[in-house]
């Protein structure tokens, strides 16, 4: 049996590769998606005060703190029973809208962006942003530059850091904001959504407008029918910083709609020895495998599964993109996986619209940004939207608020199953007997991965807590002497 790996695998966050392995007649046997790194959170935060936990849990990586802040304060405020006044919320929400630009803005247009205006056949060395910027000249390369600064600013206005923000607290955020402020970030928000308006023009002119692309887009090897979820408000329009989790069906009927305190009754995880990545399945459902379709659990949380889940956008002109989208693509649900890149854009441009509509509201200037927990903590869990998927933060206290256990449901987890799949239907459909194994061919399989924007080092865990271990001993001629190994089953130590 033949071995091809794809290692490193990049332009993503975190550490992996792909193993493909071939059968005697050169097809594709199998496919495992290894993450071999583990940052074990859940556990290392066990006994930390709750009220450290918005600061603590984005440092999980450096891609989306926001989201962790969010969902980690969203959890406290849940344990201390308190709810934060509406500027706190609103301030929150807007911090975590300009947020959302620049990691969909860094996503589009660094990581998955070369695949397609550079080309996935194109030599790696051009395949980057540089290589982007070349092909989209530099106006437009400025612009991004710009863009991402601007959003940068603005984040760091209202979390107090560009990168890991402190502003939120239990009970609401730290600091209210001024007129001065509020100007500069309604000017801010101004640029956002004309820059959103940019990137969908570029998509449109650069990709879709590709035959050869949008045939790859449409074709089965990149398509799976799964459950599809996400976070919606009372319309069961999209949201990233409240409301409902609903899920929807591979034929778009709402499966279940449930309140972030109930997501235990609704999710479970299932593991598997090659990964520390969790596979989070549907309980009613069940875990048949990695498999999709109606029977099976597997759900995937991404921007084209938010746009699934939900009946439309509560800003006008992502609402219309939106429309056009599904409009395009034969209507709802689209289950092709690299239409989550055309879905990504129309939320860059649904944040930066809600974010132009938060500056403009009265109550954003508002002193009154915060009530001081009285209460005695207990339980909480938290839900935000983060740009990978849903995620979840659970926290259970003692009476003085020290946690005594915490579960991360984290965006990438929620897609384990799917990309896992999505990997080997790209193997399969790239890779048949004599085929010869190009950089331009492992690097669309990648695509199928890329699509997803994982976030790796957010996503491990260990189960049950131990961390496999192996340990290779060879004496001064090279000679294998003594091998110990540590795994769920204990330790082996064998003398060679």
């Amino acid at each position: 049996m033949r071995k091809i790996s794809i290692d490193p695998i990049t332009r993503l966050e975190g550490h992996g590769r792909i193993d493909i392995f071939l059968d005697e007649s050169g097809e594709v046997a199998n496919t495992y998606f290894r993450v071999p790194e583990l940052r074990g959170f859940e556990k290392f935060c066990e006994g930390r005060p709750v009220e450290e936990m918005p600061r603590i849990t984005q440092r999980i990586c450096g891609v989306c703190p926001p989201a962790h802040h969010m969902a980690s304060v969203k959890a406290a405020d849940a344990v201390y029973h308190v709810d934060p006044p509406p500027a706190g919320k609103k301030l929150r929400e807007l911090l975590y809208s300009y947020f959302y630009v620049a990691d969909h803005a860094t996503h589009f247009y660094i990581l998955s962006g070369p695949d397609f205006v550079v080309g996935p056949d194109a030599d790696p060395a051009e395949r980057n942003i540089f290589g982007l910027i070349a092909k989209v000249g530099l106006t437009t390369g400025k612009q991004v530059i710009q863009a991402l600064q601007a959003t940068h600013e603005a984040v760091g206005i209202l979390g107090g850091k560009y990168i890991h923000p402190v502003s939120g607290l239990p009970g609401g955020v730290s600091k209210a904001i001024g007129e001065q402020e509020r100007a500069r970030l309604e000017e801010i928000a101004r640029q956002s959504v004309a820059f959103g308006q940019l990137s969908l023009k570029l998509l449109e002119d650069l990709v879709l407008a590709n035959k050869e692309y949008l045939d790859m887009i449409l074709s089965d090897m990149f398509t799976h029918q799964t459950y599809y979820m996400g976070l919606v408000d009372a319309q069961n329009r999209v949201n990233f910083y409240d409301g409902q989790v609903r899920v929807v069906d591979p034929q778009g009927k709402e499966f279940v709609k449930y309140a972030p305190d109930d997501y235990l009754q609704h999710i479970a995880e299932h593991v598997e020895p090659w990964t520390y990545l969790k596979f989070p399945y549907l309980k009613k459902v069940g875990w048949k495998g990695l498999l999709d379709g109606m029977d099976s659990g597997v759900y995937r949380a991404t921007p084209l599964s938010r746009l699934n889940a939900a009946d439309g956008m509560a800003t006008p002109l992502a609402q219309e993109a939106y429309e056009r989208m599904f409009e395009t693509l034969g209507g709802k649900p689209v289950h092709q996986t690299l239409a989550t890149h055309w879905a990504r854009v129309i939320e860059l441009l649904y944040a930066a619209e809600r974010a132009l509509e938060l500056t403009l509201d009265p109550e954003i200037t508002s002193p009154e940004v915060r009530i001081v927990p009285t209460e005695v903590p207990t339980e909480g869990v938290g839900i935000v939207e983060a740009p990978r998927g849903t995620l979840t933060h659970h926290y259970i206290t003692d009476e003085r608020g020290l946690l005594k256990k915490v579960n991360l449901v984290v965006g990438t987890t929620n897609n384990t199953a799917a990309i896992s799949m999505s990997i080997k239907k790209a193997a399969k459909g790239l890779i048949t007997a004599g085929t010869e194994i190009t950089q331009g061919l492992l690097n669309r399989i990648e695509m199928a991965f890329r699509a997803y924007d994982p976030c790796l080092a957010c996503a491990t865990h260990a189960l049950p807590g131990q961390t496999p271990l192996m340990l290779y001993i060879y004496d001064h001629t090279g000679t294998l002497i003594r091998r110990a190994t540590r795994d769920e089953d204990g330790i082996v130590d064998e003398r060679l």
